[in-house]
């Protein structure tokens, strides 16, 4: 049983190492102690949105939720994670929407082509209305009076 009672105790205790590894993994800043880690991390916040502020990424605002994604950015990277298997993730679960430039696919094809289709309409429009008013006669000549 002494064994047993051991063994149970060296298992508690690697979990218990393990599960503070990504608290070690941060200086006293909160920033990740590996630079190069640290510059992964602050691309991926900067091109994720925060969903409540909608306009800033999640590296610039002060919203709890945006905190609580750069948290889970971070425990992913120590994780091992990679860039793309962090974005898929918070993708499915939050969205196209949480990415400030999402991938070109099928999904996001209309938002990536919309300005050039608005463009190519607008110039459209343009040759329309030149060539009409090109056709149109010039009032330079005075119209006859009555005879």
């Amino acid at each position: 049983m002494n064994g047993y009672i051991r063994a149970a105790l060296l298992i508690v205790l690697a979990l218990c190492a393990l599960g503070g590894l990504p608290a070690r993994a941060l200086d006293a800043n909160g920033q990740l102690e590996d630079p190069a880690l640290q510059a992964r991390f602050e691309h991926i916040a900067k091109d994720l949105r925060c969903l409540v502020c909608q306009n800033e990424s999640i590296a610039d605002s002060n919203v709890e939720l945006a905190a609580d994604l750069r948290r889970q950015v971070r425990e992913m990277l120590v994780a091992g994670k990679s860039d793309d298997e962090i974005f898929d993730f918070m993708t499915d679960r939050y969205g196209e929407f949480v990415r400030f430039n999402p991938p070109l696919d099928r999904k996001t094809a209309l938002i990536w082509g919309a300005p050039f289709i608005v463009l190519l309409l607008g110039v459209v429009i343009i040759i329309r209305i030149v060539r009409g008013r090109s056709r149109m006669p010039l009032d330079d000549e005075p119209s006859p009076g009555p005879l």
